[in-house]
């Protein structure tokens, strides 16, 4: 009988935030989906975490274009918070994260037993891009707020991505936030774009942005680079560094015919609860255009 020894393979990251904070955005769910990705190609759309001696979770793990996905699933053997996980996931390979409090944040120790399928160095660099992606995310919520809306719209993902995007219906839906809504640019991955809108006093104010990523009628995701003043965009100063780092992203899933959007923000916290009420109204302003 072939026998394989066991090998373990360690990552580490500091991180600049308390080891409480750390703990609660390592293990609630809500979180887990917004930082859990090796690759801006990859994706947790689902997350469940029964955080106990005994109890179990799963992510679920999936590429951005359909092609690909798996359950990251297991069972906790030890948990003692904000300290201490251990876990066995259902191949039987053993898992342990610590966090040690430190002068300047909380250091994040995981060991986990390599598979047999993957060499050692690609287990390593993805575990690792998945450990940098949660302490970038832990650090960027110390001023911005992650926020989620969903809404299921009867009609295609094809004519539902299309008619997010159409300069003519974009300003329909988003007339909602603004009367004189509209963008500049290309929705192409890498390209500027820039969403604009007449300000009270008649001036252009708005965001100057990057397309992250497109992957037609799946994902899109754009990231606020500035912001746009008296027609000048504006890449530095206090406003600017509210949003600094922010991603808006819209996933489109295909359920049986139909399309649930969701869409994940990265908001200042001065503007939480003015989106709380404006975003579930520009969803029903798009989910009947999307429905005529």
């Amino acid at each position: 009988m072939e026998t394989h020894d066991k090998k373990f393979i360690a990552i580490e990251a500091t991180i600049n935030a308390s080891a409480e904070q750390v703990w609660d955005l390592l293990t609630k769910p809500e979180h887990i989906v917004r930082w859990n990705n090796a690759s801006d190609d990859w994706y947790t759309p689902r997350a469940v975490n029964d955080l106990r001696t005994g109890g179990r979770f799963l992510s679920r793990m999936e590429a951005r274009d359909g092609s690909s996905g798996f359950d990251f699933s297991g069972v906790y053997t030890e948990v003692k918070p904000p300290e201490k996980i251990g876990y066995t996931l259902d191949d039987g390979r053993r898992v342990q994260i610590l966090l040690v409090s430190m002068a300047n944040g909380t250091l994040v120790k995981e060991t986990f037993e390599a598979e047999q399928i993957y060499p050692v160095d690609v287990q390593q660099n993805g575990w690792q891009s998945i450990l940098n992606n949660f302490k970038k995310y832990v650090e960027a919520s110390e001023k911005l707020k992650p926020m989620q809306f969903a809404i299921e719209i009867n009609a295609n993902v094809e004519k539902v991505f299309k008619l997010m995007l159409d300069n003519k219906s974009y300003s329909e839906w988003t007339s909602v936030f603004n009367p004189s809504s509209h963008y500049k640019g290309s929705w192409e991955k890498g390209s500027k774009i820039m969403f604009l809108g007449t300000d009270h006093d008649g001036s252009s104010g708005g965001m100057s942005s990057r397309i992250k990523e497109n992957i037609r009628n799946r994902f899109l995701s754009i990231e606020h680079l500035g912001i746009i003043q008296n027609g000048k965009e504006i890449f530095s100063g206090p406003k600017v560094e509210e949003w600094e780092g922010a991603l808006e992203n819209y996933t489109f899933i295909n359920n049986n015919g139909s399309t649930l959007l969701m869409i994940d923000l990265d908001v200042a916290p001065a503007y939480q609860t003015y989106f709380e009420e404006m975003w579930p109204k520009a969803l029903l302003m798009l989910k009947s255009i999307c429905e005529k």
